[in-house]
């Protein structure tokens, strides 16, 4: 099981609540754009103000001067922040290593000052895979002037301030045609956007120009998962906007909430929720028989698919089908498409980024009078494995239900 913690989260103690966030990337996403989101949703409460942004930057970059302002982008109402240096350039050309020097030497919380030096980090290596330089000497330009630095420290902030414990977003657009940067006219999206978003899914747009910026693209690393809103009770709504017109809302959209949380002997438990990427492939049947489509799934669950299951539908002409669905690793996406169409003859699977909040489990083993059996443990459960209560059941003329009591008998 891969699970992944973002490292700006704070502490979850039993009886707080299991922060969510979501980003919405559909119209791409710059750092300006997220952190327009985070100060409009943060603000409603004071949880995280223009004041306290300007608070932090100043321990960085004194000279940067914030602009919070708000637009409406086709009648949708967003936040924007503009960023440019008092008395100096407009664009600063610092390494990496003194952009980490200002952010490791600042006074503030060490989750926010973490999270932004592996941003950066990122970053070096993205511009140094690019340019063929080592990332401690690279030289930024676009992504390393004041107002990246103010991004980039102001989205790690505003997520700390507001008590985010995992971030999911969906997979970013990148847009079309070209940008302009440094080196010239390049295809969208530009190498460093293209380098850091390596392994991560990412979505179609016929906008024009770059829709998603090396920066934004480099704060995605802070997602725990990509796909749509995961189930959550939201209370806190906010949208930031970029500067261009795109033919469309030019936003990115964050809901903050509360995780839908585990039940255990009517006791809240959201300590023991962990994210889990996944990924659900499915493809509908109509051509072999519900056996054969069993069988399929079977073979996959022997193979090491999470999970499988098959739910009958109507396809066009009100013809009878069944949908094959099966949820596996991102790693193992291939390879299950792959045997999805070899053990069912299907022309095609769909593939959807799957994110998850799932409970802490265990293996564990009891000693029962028939033997060893094994049991998952979890939510403050115990589930003995279908198969060793079925075995029993058949080798010992049991009732599968009489198993299943005296197992609970034993663990009382």
């Amino acid at each position: 099981m891969t699970t992944k913690q973002n490292v700006n989260s704070p502490a979850v103690s039993d009886n707080e609540p299991f922060i969510i966030a979501h980003l919405d990337c559909s119209s791409g996403v710059s750092g300006d754009k997220f952190l327009g989101a985070l100060i409009d949703a943060g603000a409603q409460m004071g949880q995280f103000t223009e004041a306290d942004l300007a608070a932090a930057v100043a321990q960085i970059a004194p000279e940067a001067v914030i602009s919070v302002g708000h637009t409406t982008t086709y009648g949708v109402s967003a936040k924007t922040i503009q960023v440019h240096a008092q008395g100096e350039a407009e664009h600063h050309h610092n390494t990496f290593k003194d952009i980490k020097a200002l952010i490791e030497n600042s006074e503030l919380p060490a989750p926010v000052i973490t999270n932004a030096v592996n941003i950066f980090t990122r970053l070096a290596e993205a511009e140094g895979l690019v340019h063929s330089v080592e990332p401690e000497n690279v030289a930024f330009h676009e992504v390393g002037a004041i107002d990246s630095i103010v991004d980039v420290v102001g989205v790690c902030l505003g997520l700390h301030k507001l008590g985010v414990n995992a971030l999911y977003a969906t997979p970013p657009a990148l847009g079309s045609g070209t940008v302009h940067c440094a080196h010239g006219e390049l295809p969208v999206p530009a190498p460093a956007t293209a380098a850091l978003l390596l392994n991560k899914p990412t979505a179609v747009s016929n906008a024009e120009g770059e829709l998603t910026t090396p920066t934004g693209a480099a704060l995605l690393w802070l997602a725990a998962g990509f796909g749509p809103v995961p189930p959550m009770t939201p209370v806190l709504l906010g949208y930031g906007a970029g500067s261009r017109d795109i033919g469309q809302p030019n936003i990115c959209r964050l809901i903050v909430g509360e995780a839908a949380t585990a039940q255990t002997h009517g006791t809240a438990a959201p300590h023991q929720l962990q994210t889990d990427d996944t990924v659900l492939l499915e493809t509908n049947i109509d051509h072999i028989t519900p056996e054969a489509v069993a069988f399929a799934g079977e073979e996959l669950i022997a193979e090491g698919a999470l999970d499988v299951w098959i739910t009958p539908i109507a396809m066009k002409k009100g013809r009878a089908a069944l949908t094959l669905s099966v949820l596996a690793a991102p790693t193992e996406a291939e390879h299950f498409a792959q045997r999805m169409v070899a053990l069912t003859g299907t022309l095609g699977v769909r593939v959807t980024m799957q994110p998850r909040l799932i409970a802490e489990r265990e293996t564990v083993e009891l000693e029962t009078p028939w033997g060893t059996i094994t049991l998952k443990h979890g939510a403050g459960r115990f589930r003995p494995e279908h198969e060793d209560v079925a075995r029993i059941a058949r080798e010992n003329d049991l009732q599968y239900a009489d198993v299943l009591l005296k197992i609970s008998e034993l663990l009382k």
